[in-house]
């Protein structure tokens, strides 16, 4: 079976959990690759970081430029309109990288899907309608694109759900990160949810705590 091209970071401990963190539109999997050592894991949590790169498609909104990107975002209104079919397709993609994961002996319980901004679309929609439990969802500056045909898992009901925002994202407005949040919270799932003084990016405060998220989540 063909995978999508990842940058993997294997800890110097055997791994005993992975995170599979997804980039957003224009870039590629070596992105978050530096915050790795940022995160303040701790002792015993070993996770092996797998960080996919999405394939090059024209996006409409930027003039059809091809460019990384996990879907075409049609036009940037609050609504969104996105390629849900493409989001789909990368979806199931990065639930072949999960599938691989538990192949490789690491559990569901201890996968954790994370993205940011398009890839939190894509993580919300494979880990949500996976059926097997996952440790967590990581969304960052990110929204719920698939909401009206999300075919939701049992399985993930009471999986943690991880919500960033910057306060100040133009590109990604932070009442799109309170739309997921709220209708997340409808639905009973366990969510955290925090904003942050940032523009649509990640910062040093924001780095800690997804630390010890994820040292919770994965112990």
């Amino acid at each position: 079976m063909s995978y999508l091209p990842c940058v993997e970071k294997t800890p110097v401990e055997p791994a005993n959990a992975a995170v599979i963190w997804l980039h957003g539109l224009g870039a590629d999997g070596s992105d978050f690759v530096p915050v790795i050592p940022h995160l303040g894991l701790a002792e015993g949590v070993n996770p092996r970081f797998i960080f996919p790169s999405a394939p090059s498609i024209p996006v409409t909104i930027n003039n059809g430029m091809r460019m990384p990107a996990w879907y075409d975002i049609v036009e940037m209104s609050l609504d969104r309109k996105v390629d849900e079919k493409q989001l789909k397709n990368s979806a199931d993609a990065v639930i072949a990288l999960v599938e691989r994961e538990i192949e490789r002996g690491i559990p569901a319980s201890k996968i954790v899907l994370a993205g940011f901004s398009q890839g939190g679309a894509v993580a919300y929609e494979a880990a949500l309608s996976f059926d097997k439990k996952l440790a967590g969802v990581m969304a960052l500056s990110t929204y719920l694109a698939t909401k009206d045909s999300l075919q939701l898992s049992l399985a993930q009901q009471q999986t943690p759900i991880l919500i960033h925002h910057g306060a100040m994202d133009p590109v990604v407005p932070q009442v799109l990160g309170e739309q997921a949040r709220d209708w997340l919270e409808q639905r009973k799932y366990p969510v955290e949810f925090k904003t942050y003084p940032m523009q649509h990016q990640v910062c040093a405060e924001q780095i800690q705590d997804i630390g010890r998220w994820l040292s919770n989540v994965l112990r």
